[in-house]
């Protein structure tokens, strides 16, 4: 691959984790799940993609994210978090909370229509992101960081492109049965092994993957308890009370998802800027992502009690909240302020462009979505 090549530091910090996990490998009888290498070289401390001092977003990192586009993302995210406050509690909770802009925005969106927010705490493990979001969220004295999810919350929870990055099993159908795809040592290189899956692997994989027995030998494709259980999660800390969690992310519904042309799975890599997907290559320097089933994760939200409140893509979400309004709020006379505000919106809800690609899953407790998310409900389609 033609990729820029990292300083001396950076290389340094990538070979400090490839030893850390060839010897979890070693301990291992030679090999660990592609979920834990995965979990490894996104989150293992001080040397993990999420947790070293790299940075990750804008034009000096690997990616651009919604927020990053136009501050009407979270000013069309704050019209959907007010009325549910509304009918829970005036507290916002973001998993994953990026450079702090979201949150700025949501912040200043609804302190600008008069909506209170008692608090707003954010679960970041990027020290990198949590001391940029510090800077960004100075003036707003609401804003707290966690290290854990809380025991009970009330109120909205926000989660844009979290689910892609938690770790998945990697499964390849072999002469008729699913085999996971372990990673091992080979000649000095991380390799992939494949073995039995577990009960608990086999058990979410005939959850998961509708008409396995028609996909062909050779199929490759990911399997997410992590993020399934992050639902459960969700569901715990909702408990009796009221709420709801949004969830923004890039991925299909399972009738969608497991299709002859995905034979080779959805991991991707992203480093500066590149996409590719070799999840081997420099651990700790890139991205490693997996696009949701989304099915999978309505599925996990309603075994663990919360209600799924609704799903559909990006446009339809964004639009429903009020985005074209929020957008007319700027004189088209005024090219100059609204040329780039309509490109940004235009990059937000296009189908060629973010709008189709990138869905929107709603689950929650005792709560109920404003009239016009409601009527965009494609939950059917799960």
């Amino acid at each position: 691959m033609s990729l820029p090549v990292p300083d001396s530091d950076a290389l340094a910090a990538s070979h400090a984790l490839q030893n850390l996990i060839a010897a979890e490998i070693a301990r291992h009888d030679g090999a660990i799940s592609f979920a834990r290498f995965m979990e490894l070289a996104l989150y293992a401390p001080d040397l993990g993609y999420y947790t070293g001092g790299a940075a990750k977003l804008g034009a000096a990192g690997d990616f651009v994210t919604a927020p990053e586009i136009s501050s009407l993302f979270g000013a069309a995210l704050a019209r959907v978090a007010a009325p549910l406050m509304a009918q829970s509690a005036p507290a916002i909770l973001e998993f994953g909370a990026g450079t702090g802009k979201l949150a700025r925005d949501v912040l200043s969106a609804l302190a600008a229509d008069g909506v209170p927010v008692a608090s707003y705490a954010i679960m970041e493990l990027s020290g990198e992101l949590r001391a940029r979001q510090q800077e960004a969220l100075k003036d707003f004295p609401q804003v707290r960081w966690l290290d854990d999810f809380p025991a009970a919350f009330d109120g909205v929870v926000l989660a844009n492109e979290v689910l892609d990055a938690m770790p998945v099993a990697l499964v390849r159908k072999d002469a008729g049965l699913w085999r996971e795809l372990a990673v091992t040592v080979e000649q000095g290189e991380f390799a992939y092994v494949p073995r039995l899956p577990d009960a608990a692997l086999a058990a979410q994989i005939a959850r998961q993957i509708p008409d396995a027995d028609q996909l062909p030998d050779g199929y490759l494709t990911e399997i997410h308890p992590v993020a399934c259980g992050f639902m459960g999660s969700l569901a715990r800390m909702f408990g009796s009370g009221k709420g709801a969690a949004i969830l923004l992310d890039y991925g299909f519904p399972a009738h969608e998802f497991y299709l002859d042309q995905r034979i080779g799975g959805t991991l991707m890599c992203h480093y500066r800027h590149h996409a590719h997907p070799e999840p081997f290559y420099l651990p700790g320097l890139q991205d490693i992502t997996a696009h949701v089933d989304f099915t999978a994760m309505a599925l996990g939200a309603q075994d663990a009690g919360l209600d799924v409140l609704a799903y559909m893509n990006q446009a339809s979400f964004l639009l429903g909240a009020g985005i074209g309004e929020l957008l007319l709020r700027h004189d088209p006379a005024d090219p100059m302020r609204y040329l780039p505000l309509s490109k940004a919106v235009q990059k937000l809800v296009s189908p060629a462009e973010m709008g189709e690609l990138f869905k929107v899953l709603v689950v929650g407790s005792g709560v109920a979505l404003p009239d016009a998310l409601a009527r965009a409900d494609r939950s059917h389609r799960l």
